[in-house]
């Protein structure tokens, strides 16, 4: 590498590198609040017995029991007459994990269903069949009529995320654990019968799977198992389960158990018809219903892209869901954390208990009724994807209510979105009296028994056509809405054909910050944080004239600290601004100020071009001032005081509501300060168009004026950075590493030094045209494939961009390897060649004798025959004992001898590169002194070079006898270690991307081993044909003939290498870096198939390949 622009590159690069790793690192390890309660419970765990001819013994079946008291195991079985749960627990988890889940699930068993609170609940969308449903067919009864029982296996708490050998192994227990669950209901309910005790309900026929991490994907594994019984299993629940692919996607084998398994969910999924098009029969899947959890951007392991079910389960029978959006939750969580999180917990276990119908005791058989019981249960009213103000139906799209009419007390008729329950009626003569507001703004600071009337036509002109209001009174028993076509004072004074229509259940439910507080004893508290949203749009209110605001006159039920209300016509374009990608990337050295004026929109419509989910923003907000001008206080106290306390007594605290299309809703409450993120997936290849934006709709009180700040922030960006695209990295920098070789090969067929690695990959980043054809074309490829094929198409500016952002990232990465790399074989060859130095000075020291002397008594054992056979052909002892660890024992295990092999070679030929530089320099320095002494001493000289020739280097036939052959010697064993660290490295690379299929396995040694995967063994052992076939440039072939290509007559080995570099960047685009085994393997057999092809045609005399002139430089 020369030139200060070639050190610029490289040097910035670094920089680059590892100011991103740094700055992720600091953003990961930050602690996070995730706000969760703690859920507590007493736990028994009663083993279930197992066959002794299990091909796994060590796995194990319990049955949870929640309670203190101690109980007899044999007796608790005979009464076993519950719905059958099963948890499968993740990577590295425990079966003691299901405790959270089983204990909330007894307690809500015995306290009965949640309490209705009457806010519009979330239900099917249209492409889930939701318009099939009545809504009305889904009220719950007070108390469930069956319990759960909670089993879980005992999977010794492998890590199934890093092998696909455990992840098979496990799903053939959980399908055995499935029978024995089943099998133990039928022994349960004998023993009852036999002892002549009554049974209640029938015998459970399905068991509902509900699997944490690894274990919903294994859940899913055992489904499409083929010894699956039939119908074993109808409803699948998974907590942070990654579905698409492995969070870890380094293991062959391990991505292809994936890609089998959701390949055989889509063929499940499918109606089979014959080839003529006729039916045969429904799919085999039709009774399944999975729904996946995912725990939103604080799950640093299983990003929510990973977590949907999209392409592999369709709408009508699943959806994905974030614990950000869930009713009741509302909350990010960490992968651990969404175990025992009690929010989650108990709403999860209040949906499995809805499940079961009272008839039968048993879950619904309907697949539709499961699907919208999970929705009704899990989802909140507000939309999962949203553009609130632009919908045809903001509210309806995601939840669909019955229009009835009812009877008032005074007789007259009331078309209701369903009503308010009669117990919540409120007479009109409980109103004190009426107000009629004027302005656009309708504030309600208590529970005043009032009625406010909103003359639509007047306060919705100017194109303040829509309303919204928040507040944090209760539906129903708070406050109620109704739309009026004319005015009146009650219902009964208007004529039968007039109906008024309450809207109180388009009330959505929010997350509410703290309560809030009293400044001082006695004073007034800060305005309440709001609980709930309330929107119509033009469409609602056309036909009506008034629409009414009534608050309670008296609390049916204590009431809130503080009562709060605020609504408004407003036009939802003047509360739009959007924030483009360069004002984006500019607020990371400068914040973004935006201004908002008293009187202000109440809801503000922020737009990021680019996803938060990779650049997340700190969003700041700063009251400016609440319209208070005589406090009575001098001038700059009561400017102070109208920043800070008096403005809290006026103006509700502001709420953030985000959304992204892959996660979907994210609610802030209170926001003041908050760096805002989302768990998206932007600039994919499999990302859909649109999906790199982010919406954010801003709650804030039209009373006061806020000055808003937008900052990126930098550590929040770079920990994303890395957690998005790291399976991409992993493939760009083994592409970098094949152009790196294609570009050493070029060398050697041009007949040119073989550069240095780190030359090679410096002079694939010169612009323009080495950088953009090694980093474009493959991303052009990428796109033409989504063209041609069904794929989705990305968004081509900011997939592009960031898959160059990724490249540069992956160079900067495989420098540093080579710079550490290089640094430990320079020292060490330095610290070789310094010791044989002196090692030949201490010739005569008595030490040094001794040593000679038991190496000459140990010299025995070197002569043996197998001994010398297998010194003379170390290419073939490696190539041995590398194949058979990699197909007998595991092939991270062969990887390192190959390893070990070309680091051997590595530091050989450095040493000899040291030495003989050292020799020749020495030389040189020797020549001059004889110079200098004349012509007799030039003589002497050439009489002494002759008298060396060939004792110090015995050269092959590799090796020049040139006059030069010093310096000639040197620069052969320098292109030699040029040439093999660069497939070290590669190895290297390959070696590392087995090292957690390692560590799975080192858990493993004493309790059951098994032999690697066929898969696994074949790829690894073509990587080591690879290292043992290209172990020396002039064994690499160099030319093939292509006779059936007119005008292409030969494929060079640097070819070969570009081809390869350019799978291995596919790859790394399509999230799957194991695929660049195939390419390595594949290099493998080209290289081992063309040597013997050179051989058989040297014994013919025939020449296919051309050879280097030379193979150093005289």
């Amino acid at each position: 590498m020369q030139g200060f622009r070639a050190k610029c590159r490289v040097g910035a690069l670094i920089v680059l590198c590892i100011w991103i790793s740094l700055a992720a690192l600091y953003g990961l390890l930050k602690p996070v609040s995730n706000g969760c309660v703690m859920t507590y419970m007493y736990p028994t765990y009663i083993p279930i017995s197992t066959s002794a001819h299990l091909a796994s013994p060590k796995y194990g079946l319990f049955l949870y029991h929640e309670g203190w008291k101690k109980i007899d195991f044999v007796e608790h079985l005979k009464k076993l007459s519950g719905v059958p749960v099963l948890f499968i627990p993740g990577n590295g988890g425990s079966y003691k994990q299901v405790r959270s889940l089983a204990a909330e699930s007894h307690r809500a068993y015995q306290g009965g269903s949640l309490e209705h609170a009457f806010y519009q609940e979330g239900s099917l969308t249209p492409e889930e069949r939701g318009l099939d449903l009545d809504v009305a067919q889904f009220s719950f009864a007070n108390q469930y009529s069956s319990m759960l029982d909670w089993f879980a296996v005992d999977l010794e708490g492998e890590h199934s995320a890093m092998d696909g050998r455990i992840l098979e192994e496990h799903t053939d227990y959980v399908v055995y654990a499935i029978h024995r669950i089943l099998d133990q209901y039928k022994e349960s309910y004998d023993s009852r019968q036999n002892e002549g005790a009554a049974n209640s309900g029938p015998l459970p026929k399905s068991v509902i799977l509900v699997g944490h991490s690894m274990g919903g994907f294994v859940a899913r594994a055992a489904i499409v198992h083929p010894h699956l019984r039939k119908s074993a299993v109808e409803t699948v629940l998974t907590l942070s389960s990654p579905h698409q692919s492995p969070p870890v996607a380094l293991q062959p084998s391990l991505g292809h158990y994936f890609a089998h398994v959701n390949k055989e969910w889509r063929k499940g999924y499918e109606v089979q018809s014959s080839h003529t098009g006729n039916y045969i029969s429904d799919n085999s899947l039709s009774h399944i219903v999975v729904i996946s959890i995912s725990g939103g951007f604080n799950d640093y392991q299983v990003r929510s892209k990973l977590e949907s079910l999209d392409g592999i389960v369709p709408p009508t029978h699943g959806f994905t869901i974030s614990s950000t959006g869930m009713k009741n939750v509302w909350l990010s969580m960490e992968h651990q954390v969404i175990l025992w999180c009690n929010q989650l917990v108990v709403q999860v276990s209040h949906t499995l208990l809805s499940l079961i119908d009272p008839k039968t005791n048993q879950p619904f058989s309907s697949t539709q009724r499961r699907v919208a019981i999970f929705a009704k249960m899990l989802r909140s009213g507000i939309p999962q994807s949203f553009n609130w103000m632009r919908r045809s139906q903001p509210f309806q799209q995601s939840t669909h209510v019955s229009f009835q009419d009812k009877l008032d007390n005074s007789g007259s008729q009331v078309h209701g979105l369903s009503a308010c329950p009669i117990t919540f009626h409120w007479s009109d003569d409980g109103l004190d009296r009426d107000l009629y507001i004027q302005t656009t703004t309708v504030s309600v600071l208590a529970m005043d028994g009032r009625r406010r009337w909103l003359d639509i036509e007047k306060l919705g002109s100017n194109g303040k056509s829509h309303f919204i209001l928040v507040t944090n009174l209760a539906p129903c028993s708070g406050v109620r809405l109704h739309l009026w076509p004319e005015k009146g004072k009650s219902t009964a004074n208007l004529s039968p054909s007039k109906k008024v229509v309450e809207v109180t259940s388009k009330m959505v439910h929010i997350p509410s910050g703290p309560a809030p507080r009293q400044i001082e004893p006695g004073s007034q508290t800060e305005q309440a944080p709001p609980s709930a949203v309330f929107q119509l749009r033009p469409e609602d209110m056309h036909g009506f004239r008034f629409l009414t605001i009534s608050v309670a006159p008296r609390p049916s039920r204590p009431p809130p600290a503080a009562s709060m209300a605020v609504g408004q016509f407003f036009n939802p374009e003047e509360g739009e601004t959007e924030f483009s990608p360069s004002a984006l990337l500019l607020s990371t050295y400068s914040q973004k100020d935006i201004m908002l004026k008293e009187d202000h929109p109440l809801a503000f419509n922020i737009s990021f071009s680019i996803s938060l989910g990779l650049l997340p923003v700190t969003l700041s907000l700063k009251t400016a001032g609440c319209g208070i001008k005589n406090s009575g206080l001098p001038d700059e106290e009561a400017r102070s005081m109208e920043n800070s306390r008096l403005c809290k007594l006026r103006c509700f605290p502001p709420v953030a509501l985000v959304w992204d299309t892959t996660s979907g809703l994210h609610v802030v409450p209170n926001l003041y300060s908050e760096t805002i993120v989302v768990d998206s997936s932007p600039a994919l290849w499999s990302s859909a168009q649109g999906s790199e934006k982010t919406t954010l709709l801003l709650l804030v009180d039209p009373h006061c004026s806020y000055k808003a700040s937008v900052a990126v922030s930098s550590t929040a960006a770079a920990s994303r950075f890395l957690l998005l695209y790291s399976s991409q990295i992993v493939g760009f920098c083994v592409a970098v590493i094949f152009f790196s070789l294609m570009r050493q090969a070029n060398a050697w067929e041009l007949d040119l030094p073989i550069p240095s690695m780190m030359s090679a990959v410096e002079s694939n980043l010169r612009m323009p045209l080495p950088f953009f054809l090694l980093a474009a074309v493959p991303i052009l490829i990428s796109l033409l494939i989504s063209l041609l094929t069904s794929q989705l198409f990305p968004p081509v500016a900011s997939f592009i961009t960031v898959s160059i952002i990724c490249y540069l990232f992956a160079n900067g990465c495989i420098i540093i390897l080579i710079l550490i790399s290089q640094l430990v074989f320079y020292v060490a060859a330095v610290v070789h060649v310094f010791i044989k130095t002196r090692w030949q000075l201490w010739e005569g020291n008595f030490c040094i004798t001794f040593f000679h002397w038991f190496i000459h008594l140990s010299s025995g054992f070197f002569s043996f025959k197998v001994i010398r056979v297998l010194r003379a052909n170390p290419l073939l002892v490696t190539a041995l004992v590398a194949i058979t660890l990699v197909c007998f024992v595991h092939p991270a295990l062969g990887l390192f001898i190959l390893l070990f092999f070309h680091a051997l070679c590595c530091h050989n030929a450095l040493c000899g590169f040291f030495t003989a530089s050292f020799r020749s320099h020495a030389r040189k320095k020797e020549l001059v002194d004889y110079i200098n002494e004349g012509n007799s001493g030039i003589e002497q000289f050439q009489m002494k070079r002759e008298g060396e020739s060939n004792q110090s280097f015995p050269l092959d036939d590799s090796y020049s006898s040139s006059p030069n052959s010093a310096k000639s010697f040197s620069d052969t064993q320098l292109e030699i270690f040029h040439h093999r660290h660069g497939i070290l490295i590669l190895h290297l690379l390959a070696a590392l991307m087995f090292v957690p299929s390692l560590v799975a396995w080192f858990q493993r040694i004493g309790i059951g081993q098994s032999f690697p995967r066929l898969l696994d063994s074949a790829l690894c052992a073509g990587v080591i044909v690879h290292g043992v076939c290209d172990s020396k440039p002039e064994f690499n072939p160099l030319l093939f003939p292509f006779p059936l290509i007119p005008g292409f007559q030969e494929v060079r080995r640097s070819y070969i290498y570009l081809l390869a570099g350019f799978y291995s960047y596919l790859s790394g685009l399509a999230l799957a870096p194991y695929w660049a085994f195939y390419a390595m393997a594949a290099i493998g057999i080209i290289s081992f198939t063309f040597k013997i092809i050179e051989r058989r045609n040297r014994e013919k005399g025939e020449a296919y390949f051309s050879s280097r002139k030379h193979s150093h430089r005289h």
